[in-house]
């Protein structure tokens, strides 16, 4: 994409600080280089921009661009890599075996590591012991993908590992990239407000 057509895009990223989905949006755009508005969300207080964008699920993030809004963050870094496509920023292999691949792992990612992690902080006794139980043996079978690779995709930073990076330290090489440092916030911030955030939903505040 030329830079003059790039100068007149209108994007904009609702999303929270503290939302690993939301990191995902902002780690995708900084690997592309896209400038873009940042506009921060209170989820216990929904903004009426957030209820237009994302009638459906009401959540973030919400990717705006011209207008138009894509929520999701699997769905936005998909869409984040086919608006602005280079062979030398792609989240996604071009062979179509490949690809599959690696959305399998994505999802893979998303739904048996990612969501069982967070249910850990979200519940407790059974279902919590459940999670962490589901949470960890996952986490094996993605280490044993990855294992012998820089990356998820080989030599490639890519949808995987974008996925997964926001939820866990394990992937040093993935922390060590700008558009990693530039987006994950304080470790120390997160388990502070993801405490709060616990005992909210246990009802012990």
């Amino acid at each position: 994409m030329d830079s003059l057509k790039e100068d007149r895009e209108d994007v904009k990223l609702l999303t929270a600080w503290v939302s690993p989905y939301g990191m995902r949006a902002m780690i995708g755009l900084a690997e592309k280089g896209i400038k873009y508005e940042y506009v921060e969300q209170n989820l216990r207080d929904k903004s009426p921009l957030l209820l237009q964008m994302n009638p459906i699920h009401k959540k973030v993030p919400v990717l705006i661009h011209n207008g138009n809004p894509i929520s999701e963050s699997l769905i936005v870094l998909q869409y984040i890599d086919n608006v602005w496509n280079s062979p030398h920023t792609a989240f996604l292999p071009s062979h179509p075996y490949d690809r599959a691949i690696a959305l399998f792992w994505a999802d893979f990612a998303d739904k048996k590591v990612c969501f069982p992690g967070l249910e850990t902080f979200r519940t407790k006794g059974e279902v919590q012991e459940a999670a962490k139980c589901e949470f960890l043996q996952n986490l094996a079978i993605l280490e044993g993908e990855l294992k012998g690779k820089n990356y998820f995709g080989g030599d490639r930073f890519g949808l995987v590992d974008i996925a997964l990076t926001p939820f866990t330290s394990w992937f040093h090489r993935c922390l060590e990239r700008d558009s990693v440092k530039k987006t994950l916030p304080n470790p120390e911030k997160v388990l502070v407000t993801a405490t709060e955030i616990r005992k909210r939903r246990l009802g012990e505040i």
